[in-house]
């Protein structure tokens, strides 16, 4: 990843701040990478971060379906190893919203990527 892209140094310092527990700070780095973002690699990239700092259950859908489309759209070399996580954010959204069998293919899909769904099991 090219650290000095201006999106990606925005998520990376959102990470920071997100990571201390300042999702307010976060998420305004990331909605700042939302806006500077030009191309389908930078859209997907904010997209992945401004969904991890929403808790809307249907807008962590929206951001999460945003990114992974426009990491469809990349369909490039750039995009392949952030697969897996797009496909388990997916799974996980659609666990949010009850749709089981959905959040099961999105897991499925991760799963032939080398990501196997840890579901939550501190309730």
């Amino acid at each position: 990843m090219d650290t000095h892209n201006p999106v990606i140094a925005l998520c990376m310092a959102g990470s920071r701040v997100e990571m201390e527990g300042r999702r307010a700070d976060a998420y305004a780095l990331y909605a700042q990478a939302w806006e500077a973002a030009q191309d389908d690699y930078e859209v997907c990239i904010a997209a992945h971060y401004v969904a991890r700092s929403v808790t809307d259950t249907q807008e962590i859908f929206r951001w999460n379906r945003e990114a992974l489309v426009r990491a469809e759209a990349v369909n490039d070399e750039r995009v392949q190893s952030f697969y897996p996580s797009l496909y388990l954010n997916m799974g996980r959204s659609h666990e949010l919203l009850g749709e089981q069998a959905e959040a099961e293919r999105f897991y499925a899909l991760a799963a032939t990527l080398g990501a196997v769904h840890q579901p939550d099991t501190a309730k």
